[in-house]
């Protein structure tokens, strides 16, 4: 392993199609924080699988990248359409309410709302002694609030479209680890949002969460060179030792196999799945040495 450890971009053959009859332009799912990492990949793989995205971020430059990488993995043409054709980019800010509010009316403005991805996410480490209260707020407001805020907003619609909301959760949100806690507190928030959702849906709205260990996102990889420094190993050592040294599976998952997740839950397959947790985790939440 290389001392620069870089996000893998997201090829056709890396997402999993699923013949599912709800798969088609007229619905609709929202992804958030699709400019990067995990949404990037969700927002495509939905898009392969024949659904219209609304893609959302606050990142503009970001989400034009998404559309880029859709318009590249186009080939072959498929009798839906075009994945570039299927996301409509939508620049917001998760921590606004009233923007949260115009990323739903301008969902309903594609079709049928029926999915909703909550996946935006950011980070901060520091010791709790440490820890600045601006960016525990805005990791609660990213993370958490607005997951809960974009549910509220679009439940009549997923409710009469017996739709489905599919939340990015963590191994932290099983076990923490030191110097997060703002990162803990919502993971474990969010598996509780998960199974409200469960509680309140009925049946004619499911939820479910993604739990995973650490992912090749820029989230991760971005903090790469700075642990290894901090810590005075190479970047090999961090990924190995430090991410990986519980799990037993010894590489990171890429984003295109997290977006599968969604994907999978999102379809048929997945009827059942109602309130519960996909923890792929390589192993690391429960097994032990």
């Amino acid at each position: 392993m290389s001392n620069e450890v870089a996000p893998p971009t997201l090829e056709r053959e890396d997402v999993h199609e699923i013949d599912d009859e709800r798969f088609a332009r007229d619905r609709v799912a929202v992804v958030t924080g699709a400019a990067s990492g995990i949404g990037r990949a969700t927002a495509l793989a939905a898009a392969v699988n024949g659904l219209s995205v609304l893609a959302t971020d606050v990142d503009a430059a970001g989400l034009a990248g998404t559309v880029e990488r859709a318009e590249a993995i186009g080939d072959p043409p498929s009798e839906i359409g075009e994945p570039a054709d299927a996301i409509e980019p939508f620049e917001a800010d998760l921590q606004e309410e009233d923007e949260i509010q115009a990323i739903a009316s301008a969902a309903r403005n594609l079709g049928d709302v029926t999915f909703l991805a909550n996946v935006a996410g950011l980070q901060h480490v520091a010791p709790i002694g440490e820890f600045p209260t601006d960016a525990y707020d805005r990791i609660q407001a990213v993370m958490l609030r607005a997951p809960f805020l974009l549910t509220r907003e679009l439940w009549d619609d997923l409710e009469a479209n017996d739709g489905c909301v599919g939340n990015m959760a963590s191994v932290h949100g099983h076990y923490v680890t030191a110097d997060k806690v703002a990162y803990n507190a919502v993971k474990f928030g969010i598996r509780g949002l998960t199974q409200s959702i469960a509680a309140e849906g009925e049946g004619d709205l499911r939820s479910f969460s993604v739990s995973t260990g650490y992912v090749e996102t820029p989230l991760v990889t971005n903090q790469l060179e700075d642990t290894a420094e901090r810590r005075g190993i190479s970047v090999e050592e961090v990924v190995e030792d430090v991410m990986l040294g519980q799990a037993r599976t010894k590489e990171m998952m890429t984003p295109a196999e997290v977006a599968n997740l969604f994907v999978l839950g999102f379809s048929h397959l997945a009827t059942h799945l109602n309130g519960g947790d996909l923890l792929f985790d390589g192993g690391m939440t429960l097994t032990y040495e």
